[in-house]
């Protein structure tokens, strides 16, 4: 083990995991041990430190995957630092994590070894949800989508027996009424019942 350029660490004065400089250091007589002097390159405060190298741990996952979920386990590094949005593969199920609880609060992110529960969302494939307008009445429909699949606005789609055009898609950012929009980014996408021409 050499002594790295630079670790990811707690400054106490940012009360945040924020990367620090090594400034000088040597390894313990273990082999697994770092001393060091290190400077948070957030705020510039100074101190020494002793960095054990990281141990592997499980830690409860819940993944959701179409309205049911199971409860697994990850094995991860304890000093990782884990985030929400980060892409991982618990089992062999390729997920996104959506949720961090560290103890009885939710946080954006967090180091593996302060984690109590991961919760996420199986990602090989999406729910994509359609509100068809009817003239009169809306019906709701769900699709099973890969999350890099790309939704067309004037595109036309085809749902059971039905085919509809797109009119606009909505993501967290607001509605999108032209171009594309891929699967892992749509809230709702917003149809209408395509006319049927006869020549």
């Amino acid at each position: 083990m050499n002594v790295p350029n630079a670790l990811q660490l707690t400054c106490d004065e940012c009360q945040e995991v924020t990367m620090h400089e090594v400034l000088r250091g040597r390894i313990g007589k273990d082999q697994d041990v770092i001393e060091a002097t290190v400077k948070c390159l957030e705020c510039g405060k100074v101190c020494t430190t002793v960095v054990r190298e990281a141990k592997s741990m499980k830690v409860p996952i819940i993944v959701s995957e179409m309205g049911s979920s199971q409860r697994l386990e990850l094995e991860l590094g304890e000093d990782e630092i884990l985030a929400v949005d980060d892409e991982l593969v618990a089992g062999d199920i390729p997920v996104i994590v959506s949720a961090i609880e560290v103890g009885e609060r939710r946080v954006r992110r967090a180091m593996v070894r302060d984690i109590s529960t991961i919760w996420a969302k199986r990602f090989d494939k999406v729910r994509v949800r359609v509100a068809i307008n009817k003239l009169h009445k809306t019906i709701s429909v769900d699709l099973e989508a890969s999350p890099d699949e790309e939704f067309f606005v004037d595109d036309l789609l085809s749902i059971g027996r039905e085919e509809v055009v797109i009119h606009y898609i909505k993501t967290k950012d607001g509605m999108v009424r032209r171009g594309s929009v891929p699967a892992r980014e749509i809230v709702r996408i917003y149809a209408k019942a395509a006319r049927r021409t006869y020549s």
